[in-house]
C-alpha cells in the first residue's frame, strides 16, 4: 500500500510517498468427506498465494500428507464481513487428516507473522518434528551455496519496493530456482514454497531451501518435514535449529553471502 512519510536526514526533513508491505490475517479452515469445515489456524500474512500457504502449512504441521489435498478455495459464507472476504481459505482433503486438527489446533489457536510455533498447546508439541521423505539427490557445493542468496534476492520484487518482507526459495543443486515466494512472515514464505509444489503435483523435497533471514528452529522443522536436503540462510541458526539439523541429516548453512558461508555440522 502507498503512504506518505517524512524522511529525516542530516540535511533536514523531506516529505514523499512510500510503499508498505501489506499484512492481513488469514484464517485456514479444514474439511474432509463427512466433516464440515472448521478453523484450524489464523496467521498474519502478506496476501497472495494464500492457497499455497494453507496447503504448505498443513503439510508442515503433519495434518495433511503429500497428495492428500483435494481442493482449496476462498470461503463464501454469507455471514462473512467485508474484512473477511479473501481472508478465509478452506482446504478440502480427500480423506481424514493425518493428525487431529480439532485436538492439536483448537479453534482459538492463532499465530503472528513473526513466529512459526506460536499457538502450540505445549512445549512438547512445539518441539515435535515430522520427517518427510528425504531428498536423495546431490547436494550443492559451497560455490553454489554462496550464490543462492543473490539468486533469491533477484526474485524479490516486493522487497525491492517495500523492504518489508522475507523470502524463501526452492533451488536445485545447480542453483536453478524452482519456486520463490515472499511474505511478511518468514515461516509463511516457506509454507507458500511448499504449498506451490504440492498444488502443482510436485515433490516439496529438493536440494536446497533458501531463506532470507536467520535459520530458526521453526524453519528447520519445516525443512525436515518437507525432506529438503540443505537449508541455506542469510543469517545465523539458533542452537536448537543446528541441533535438529544435525540429528535429521539436514545440511545447514548460515551467514551466507557471495564471499562467505558457514556450514554447521553438529
Amino acid at each position: 500500500m502507498r503512504t506518505r512519510i517524512e524522511e529525516v536526514t542530516g540535511e533536514g526533513v523531506s516529505g514523499r510517498e512510500d510503499r508498505l508491505a501489506t499484512e492481513e490475517p488469514l484464517e485456514i479452515r479444514l474439511a474432509w468427506p463427512g466433516s464440515a469445515a472448521r478453523r484450524v489456524w489464523v496467521t498474519m500474512r502478506t496476501p497472495g498465494h494464500d492457497f499455497e500457504l494453507a496447503a504448505g502449512w498443513l503439510l508442515h504441521e503433519g495434518v495433511a500428507g503429500v497428495g492428500q489435498v483435494a481442493g482449496v478455495a476462498y470461503c463464501t459464507d454469507e455471514d462473512l464481513t467485508p474484512e473477511q472476504e479473501l481472508n478465509v481459505v478452506t482446504v478440502t482433503l480427500d480423506g481424514p487428516p493425518m493428525g487431529d486438527p480439532g485436538h492439536r489446533h483448537v479453534a482459538q489457536s492463532s499465530g503472528s507473522s513473526a513466529c512459526g510455533v506460536c499457538g502450540k498447546d505445549s512445549i512438547a508439541e512445539a518441539l515435535t518434528v515430522r520427517h518427510g521423505q528425504r531428498w536423495a539427490g546431490p547436494a550443492p557445493d559451497p560455490g553454489v551455496v554462496r550464490r543462492l542468496p543473490g539468486l533469491l534476492r533477484d526474485q524479490q520484487p516486493l522487497f525491492a519496493r517495500t523492504g518489508g518482507v522475507h523470502a524463501a526459495g526452492l533451488f536445485t543443486a545447480d542453483g536453478d530456482a524452482l519456486v520463490v515466494r515472499e511474505d511478511v512472515g518468514r515461516h509463511n514464505a516457506v509454507d507458500k514454497v511448499t504449498g506451490a509444489r504440492l498444488l502443482a503435483g510436485a515433490s516439496p523435497a529438493e536440494a536446497c531451501l533458501v531463506v532470507s533471514g536467520r535459520a530458526g528452529f521453526e524453519l528447520v522443522q519445516k525443512a525436515v518435514a518437507t525432506g529438503v536436503g540443505t537449508l541455506v540462510a542469510v543469517g545465523a541458526p539458533t542452537s536448537l535449529a543446528a541441533g535438529l539439523a544435525s540429528r535429521a541429516g539436514l545440511g545447514l548453512y548460515g551467514f551466507t553471502t557471495e564471499d562467505r558461508t558457514v556450514r554447521y555440522s553438529g
